[in-house]
């Protein structure tokens, strides 16, 4: 009997300094960088600026924020709460409690491809709800659908200025190589050896350019990244080549290269041997 009323004794002494613990919060690294907060810290927070209805919490946690590019520039300063201590933090003291209005749910689906048709069918359904995806609800996608567009019309203008440089200067190269050419022509021979073994040097050519700008712009990533991310203060990654991206970049340059080195060789062939050798 001693030892249960000592237990009950304990038990009872401990549950009011248990009852005392604030509620644990989240604050963004950000936020506690800028205001010196650790684990473990006690800090008042109140929702208005005049600091009345504080109420104290307990850093539980410091955590890194999603990136999000629609808001690149700002330092996110933010703190996560549990739903029901943000509910008594920020609800209406004239307000009942469970009586708060919500102005949207998120719903994550077993299967995301679904998710079209599943808000077709609740909007169908109940008549009164809006339900579409997410990205069409934020309308942040938008901006960024432009920004694609642009950057589609910027890569093909600068593919087809390059392609128009790039032949002019393959021009002038076989041009410099007339002798040369000439020569071939006169010792017998014929115009489809000579331009497969052009397509050859431009095939490796334009192969060995195509490698030093994929390494290029993979060391490029990595030094881009962290100097964005450090002028910024962010996780956001503004550049990733991607394996995809890389087939597509030598699927474009390698045939581009060939191309133009057989067309510049093509209009000098097509000349008398003769003519080009006596140059």
């Amino acid at each position: 009997m001693r030892v249960a009323l000592v237990l009950l004794l304990a038990m009872a002494a401990v549950a009011p300094i248990a009852a005392q613990q604030p509620p644990q919060v989240l604050v963004s690294r950000q936020l506690a960088e800028a205001e010196h907060l650790a684990v473990g810290d006690v800090v008042r927070v109140a929702p208005t600026p005049d600091g009345r209805r504080a109420r104290e919490f307990r850093i539980g946690g410091i955590y890194e924020p999603t990136p999000d590019p629609s808001r690149l520039g700002q330092v996110p300063r933010e703190m996560r709460f549990h739903l029901p201590d943000l509910l008594d933090l920020t609800r209406d003291p004239k307000a009942v409690a469970g009586t708060e209005p919500i102005e949207g749910i998120n719903i994550g689906l077993v299967h995301p491809e679904d998710a079209r048709q599943f808000s077709r069918d609740l909007n169908a359904r109940m008549p009164g709800v809006l339900a579409r995806l997410s990205s069409e609800a934020t309308g942040s996608a938008r901006p960024f659908r432009v920004l694609q567009r642009f950057h589609l019309a910027i890569a093909t203008v600068t593919i087809i200025a390059a392609t128009v440089f790039l032949l002019a200067l393959t021009i002038m190269l076989v041009d410099e190589r007339r002798d040369t050419v000439g020569v071939l022509r006169l010792i017998g021979l014929p115009i489809r050896r000579i331009l497969t073994q052009v397509l050859l040097e431009g095939l490796l050519v334009a192969a060995v350019g195509a490698a030093f700008g994929l390494v290029l712009s993979v060391v490029s990533e990595g030094l881009i990244n962290r100097f964005f991310e450090w002028r910024y203060d962010t996780a956001l990654v503004f550049v990733r080549v991607t394996p995809e991206v890389a087939m597509t970049c030598v699927a474009i340059a390698v045939p581009l290269g060939a191309a133009a080195t057989v067309v510049a060789s093509w209009a000098l062939l097509r000349r008398n041997a003769l003519r080009l050798a006596r140059r």
